[in-house]
């Protein structure tokens, strides 16, 4: 009879409850050929009774996969993790895995000690790809992953020269499009909200701002660009700020709709009316543009077609670790409602 030892079933034990070595019930467990067809049923009753649980690192070491993403935030601030922008990519992400049966683990990476942390946990084999949001441009975390061998794709980039594959929106030209129609509407004080400088995000939709302006023949003026950080409070301090400053202000194009829905609340409260007296376009085309007063032009982003699609080469990547890194820009829309 088998002795049972306390605590977590082992390989050993496997082995001796089916009558075979360790080495066969080891081939067993990682799927090798020229086992037996009765030596398998054997060792996997033994496996069942006992509640085995493979190691997920020497499976990863046989050639095995753990079946599971890390989906890796790096944010500091908690709040932001309520933006609808990543609700929704990573609602996409968990759909789209879940077609695959591969096992979505979030991961929460805000330090470099966490960041070493996870690729500690990623050499162990725990993981067989990540998908990162949120990284900022002096962030080497996709660096780090991607010398450890792990398959890694990022939500946007870090800069124009990306190392590793990503999915974006094409941000500079939605930017181009919304101050565009702006300028089609008779605008010619148009200011910005723009994200944190250093996300490449937002320096892309400043671009195509500014771009869109010198197309116009107007000014690109310092005072009328404002600093946000795609959160609503900040759209709504930045366009009181610019209101002050510059009461001839008659458009804004805010680098997110969170923001958008701020320099709202601000016009209101000002007195001012959208869009007799200002005009006002976001971008991502969340919900929330449906439910603001006015309802909010926007550009939209394809966010379920991005989530698939970072998914859709991850698994790719984890296929044939040797494919090249690809770089994918996603289309955007102007989406036309009564705010501009």
């Amino acid at each position: 009879m088998l002795k049972r030892s306390f605590g977590t079933p082992t390989l050993e034990e496997v082995a001796a409850l089916a009558g075979v070595g360790r080495s066969t019930a080891s081939r067993v467990i990682n799927n090798a050929s020229g086992v037996k067809a009765s030596t398998r049923r054997a060792v996997q009753r033994a496996i069942d009774e006992l509640g085995y649980v493979p190691n997920l690192a020497a499976r990863s070491l046989a050639g095995r996969r753990a079946d599971a993403v890390a989906l890796v935030m790096t944010k500091t601030d908690w709040r932001l993790f309520g933006e609808p922008f990543f609700s929704e990519v990573a609602r996409a992400v968990g759909d789209a895995l879940a077609e695959s049966g591969v096992q979505l683990m979030l991961t929460l990476v805000r330090t470099d000690a966490e960041r070493q942390r996870l690729v500690e946990y990623v050499r162990g084999g725990r993981v067989d790809g990540a998908l990162l949001m949120s990284v900022r441009a002096e962030d080497r975390l996709p660096d780090m992953l991607a010398e450890a061998g792990l398959p890694t794709v990022l939500l946007g980039r870090r800069s124009s020269d990306e190392q590793v594959t990503y999915v974006d929106a094409d941000n500079v030209g939605g930017a181009r499009a919304a101050v565009a129609h702006l300028v089609s509407g008779g605008r010619t004080a148009i200011a910005t909200i723009t994200g944190p400088p250093e996300m490449y995000v937002a320096r892309c939709r400043l671009r195509g701002y500014q771009e869109a302006l010198e197309e116009a023949g107007l000014s690109t003026e310092p005072s009328l660009v404002v600093q946000g950080d795609f959160s609503v409070s900040s759209g709504r301090r930045a366009m009181a700020g610019l209101i002050e400053r510059h009461p001839e202000v008659d458009a804004v194009f805010a680098a997110s709709d969170s923001m958008a829905a701020g320099a709202l609340t601000a016009l209101h409260a000002a007195g001012r009316r959208v869009p007799e007296d200002v005009a006002v376009i976001g971008f991502d085309d969340f919900e929330l543009a449906e439910q603001t007063d006015p309802p909010l032009t926007t550009v939209r982003q394809p966010m379920e077609e991005i989530g698939r699609t970072m998914v859709r080469l991850l698994l790719e990547e984890m296929n044939q670790p040797e494919v090249a890194w690809r770089h994918v820009i996603l289309r955007t829309r102007l989406v036309v409602r009564e705010s501009a």
